[in-house]
């Protein structure tokens, strides 16, 4: 919700354009990196479990300072937010995959993955409600009670029992990772521009008021929710076409989603993009989990995190600028290089490894 909502708030109530609100949508990415890839990383899995309790409580203290936020005090909100997260997220990766049964953790990371997708259609069903009757700001005061529940059951998570955890230029090697993050990238890029933007081009572009330009998530992640929890239900033993098949439809989802003469088709083609939104995180995940000792496992989810929030932190930017000089649409359109660059050097590397298929 955080992430989807700062852009058009500031665009909207703050009057930011299109550049600024990426830039802020970047800093959380940002702040997030460096918490996830410099802190996490080398505390103690005790020191861990605190911190990560810590940043729980701290996310409802915030949703608060974002009802209250001036254009000023949103920055400082931001940047404090994505640091919190970033000590968050890894360690609930960290824990879905903590069985030393194989084929349990990869399951288990479905079933994580699935749970996110749940999260992703209550959410913006919850909040274009709320958007139909009060501002931006209001949403954030509305996802209070679920903050205050995250931090409830962060008492309840577990935690690595590893003595001696790997961390540093070992885990960068580390296959794991160095895949992980090529097959994420073949999706991510374009995510990241659409959690920022996606609301701003329904209201610019296609001229659909707020609550309906944010409703066009529910489809995306109704799609997303369903592939998690038929990868949940029959986990794929080999990864290579499940993942060469998300690559194909993000390419035609992003030029449908443009390209789309009337309101259906483009609800279609948002929901279409949701089958790889659904695929490639959990795909990503289990490529770690199958390539990566426990002591090896929280570094390196760590460093897997940390990536993304380096796209999140610099597509939004570069999306927003480029968007001032050819608009929203093309710029999305642009997003399609890096893809086909990437899912080719994925697929000519690991097509034959082991962490694609069991």
């Amino acid at each position: 919700m955080v992430t989807t909502t700062l852009a058009p708030l500031t665009k909207y109530v703050f009057g930011f354009n299109n550049f600024l609100a990426g830039v802020l949508e970047g800093l959380i990415f940002m702040a997030t990196l460096i918490s996830t890839s410099l802190i996490n990383p080398v505390l103690s899995p005790s020191s861990r479990r605190k911190v990560f309790i810590s940043c729980n409580f701290l996310i409802s203290v915030l949703l608060i300072g974002f009802y209250l936020s001036t254009p000023l005090t949103v920055w400082i909100f931001t940047a404090i937010a994505g640091v919190a997260y970033g000590l968050i997220m890894p360690n609930l990766v960290t824990s879905a995959s903590l069985v030393e049964n194989k084929r349990l953790a990869e399951r288990l990371l479905s079933l994580y993955s699935t749970s996110l997708s749940i999260s992703l259609i209550i959410g913006p069903l919850l909040e274009s409600y709320v958007l139909s009757i009060f501002s931006y700001k209001s949403v954030f005061l509305a996802f209070l009670p679920f903050s205050i529940l995250s931090f409830v059951l962060s008492w309840l998570i577990k935690f690595p029992d590893a003595k001696r955890e790997i961390h540093g230029m070992s885990a960068l090697r580390n296959k794991g990772f160095i895949s992980s993050i090529l097959s994420i990238t073949t999706y991510n890029i374009p995510f990241a521009a659409f959690t920022t933007f996606i609301t701003i081009y329904g209201i610019d572009e296609l001229g659909l008021p707020k609550n309906l330009a944010y409703f066009s998530y529910i489809p995306f992640f109704i799609t997303s929710f369903l592939t998690r929890l038929f990868m949940t239900i029959r986990p794929f033993r080999s990864l290579r076409y499940p993942l060469l098949i998300s690559v194909v439809i993000t390419i035609l989802g992003i030029i449908g989603v443009v390209f789309s003469p009337n309101l259906a088709l483009y609800l279609i083609f948002m929901a279409l993009l949701g089958i790889p939104h659904g695929s490639v995180f959990p795909i990503s995940t289990i490529i770690i989990a199958r390539a990566t000792s426990s002591e090896e496992r929280n570094a390196v989810n760590s460093y897997f995190l940390a990536y993304n929030n380096i796209l999140f932190f610099i597509v939004p930017i570069v999306v927003g600028a480029l968007s001032q000089f050819i608009g929203l649409g093309y710029a999305f359109v642009a997003l399609i290089i890096p893809v086909i660059i990437t899912a080719t050097v994925f697929f000519l590397k690991y097509w034959n490894d082991s962490v694609l298929s069991r």
